[in-house]
């Protein structure tokens, strides 16, 4: 029997770190011989340690995905409509964990972080890392936890790229993966976004080879970076709905250089507060290992990758989505049937566009319960 009691959200949550001190080899070839990750969990660890899902999180995402970490925080966690008591992930259920990305800026190794051996930040002496890598790094942190296998992974976007590679590579832990406004590999589109985001940063003077102190960063490049990677996350929908004003304040053209348009500033107030948050030879790893991404571009490719897998799946993408349209979630469907894997498949309406993972939680919820409700309901013991 599952009992439920509705609260208001995760409440106050700390971040923790794991730090592994056995080398990791990653894809590159390139040893780091030893890492961190920071993470954050949710809910209680049951006896039989089976009702772990683990949360893997998008670009500019990181490890707190619910919650608050002090009353005064201005927002909660990046997907807290969708995790804690009676949400989506249910917190009274499941022991949710959600970790940064390695090569990210949040607490988890990566070019801001001290290299062990000179003492100094890595910034871009850290060896470039691929989703096959961050994941990698999760296991360890599952292994810490003495977690033998997950009830589910779950991830959208880049989240769902390391959920795919759990599927993959390490399908003997996992039980059920619900990928959100994904794809099996990056296509030339997507990177091509991203590389103009990349050339915006290492074209700033600022960013002095990758060498650069904290308090003088690449903030320009940066900006730029996330304007363009901001406009391939809405829709045209979206940006009509957003800005029914087509000039900021003046009701006509000025006849000047300067932003008077209603989405120019929008662009510019998103750019200002990603520089608050964000590291920009983060942002060039990250998206690298998005770049990177390659499950399957070929159906042959495709089914190899998969065919370690004998899970369940849930798919759920946006009809706005053009970063990674419903076709992507349709070929991976496809190929799981063709294995006669079970999988479960929704394409949702939603103005957002690829945000949509981010924002329609209302729609996600009874999706993502119902589809965990059909696994063994897990009492945590009180």
């Amino acid at each position: 029997m599952c009992h439920h009691q509705q609260e208001n959200g995760a409440g106050l949550v700390e971040t923790q770190y794991f730090t592994s001190t056995q080398p990791l080899v990653l894809e590159s070839g390139s040893v780091l011989p030893m890492f961190t990750l920071a993470y954050e969990t949710y809910g209680r660890l049951n006896a039989h340690k089976d009702n772990a899902i683990l949360l893997l999180h998008a670009l500019s995402g990181d490890a707190h995905a619910t919650g608050r970490h002090h009353p005064t925080d201005r927002k909660p966690g990046w997907w807290d409509d969708m995790v804690g008591p009676g949400r989506a992930f249910d917190t009274n259920k499941y022991f949710v964990i959600c970790s940064n990305v390695l090569g990210g800026c949040k607490g988890s190794s990566g070019p801001t972080t001290v290299n062990p051996e000179t003492k100094q930040r890595w910034q871009v002496d850290f060896p470039v890392v691929t989703i096959a890598d961050m994941v990698a790094a999760q296991v360890r942190l599952i292994d810490a936890l003495d977690i033998a296998v997950l009830q589910a992974v779950a991830g959208g976007s880049m989240g769902g790229f390391q959920a795919l590679q759990w599927m993959s590579a390490h399908a003997h832990r996992v039980k059920a993966a619900i990928l959100l406004a994904t794809s099996a590999w990056s296509s030339p589109q997507a990177v091509a976004w991203n590389a103009i985001g990349r050339q915006a940063i290492m074209r700033d003077p600022k960013w002095a080879g990758g060498f650069y102190a904290p308090d003088h960063a690449p903030t320009d490049g940066l900006a730029v970076a996330r304007m363009v990677g901001h406009i391939t996350y809405l829709s045209e929908t979206a940006l009509q709905q957003k800005f029914p004003q087509r000039f900021q304040q003046a009701e006509r053209p000025q006849f000047t250089l300067h932003s008077e348009l209603s989405v120019e500033s929008y662009l510019e107030y998103q750019a200002m507060r990603f520089n608050e948050r964000f590291d920009a030879n983060a942002y060039l790893y990250i998206t690298k290992a998005m770049d990177y991404w390659d499950l399957g571009a070929t159906d042959g490719a495709l089914a190899t990758a998969l065919a370690p897998w004998h899970g369940d799946t849930l798919l759920i993408s946006f009809d706005s989505d053009w970063l990674y349209p419903t076709a992507e979630s349709e070929r991976i469907a496809t190929m799981l049937r063709r294995q006669a894997k079970p999988v479960t498949c929704y394409e949702l309406h939603s103005p957002a566009g690829h945000d949509a993972f981010l924002l329609e939680f209302a729609q996600q919820t009874p999706i993502i319960q119902a589809y965990l409700a059909r696994f063994d309901c897990v009492d945590v013991p009180t």
